[in-house]
C-alpha cells in the first residue's frame, strides 16, 4: 500500500506522467482514499502550471551539459575526500 510520504516523493514523476502501469495504479488508489494527498497532488499540478505558463526561458543546452558536467565533478571530488 502506497503511503502519504511514498506519494509525496513520486507526486511529480505522476503528474508528468513518468510512472509506470503499477505505479500509477496505486497513486490513484492512494488518492481515492486520501483527501490530504488528493490536496497535494492539485495543489503540485497548480504550481507546475503557474510555472510553466510564466515561464520563457529555455536554458542552452550546452550550458546545461557544462554545469551538470562540473557539478558532477565537484561531488566526485567531495566523495574522494
Amino acid at each position: 500500500m502506497l503511503m502519504c510520504r511514498d506519494l509525496a516523493r513520486i507526486g511529480s514523476d505522476y503528474i508528468d506522467g513518468k510512472l509506470g502501469p503499477a505505479d500509477t495504479l496505486s497513486v490513484k488508489m492512494h488518492l481515492l482514499m486520501c483527501r490530504n494527498c488528493r490536496s497535494f497532488i492539485g495543489n503540485l499540478r497548480e504550481s507546475v502550471q503557474l510555472m510553466r505558463g510564466h515561464s520563457d526561458y529555455r536554458m542552452d543546452e550546452d550550458y546545461a551539459r557544462r554545469l551538470d558536467s562540473a557539478v558532477g565533478e565537484a561531488l566526485k571530488r567531495r566523495d574522494n575526500e
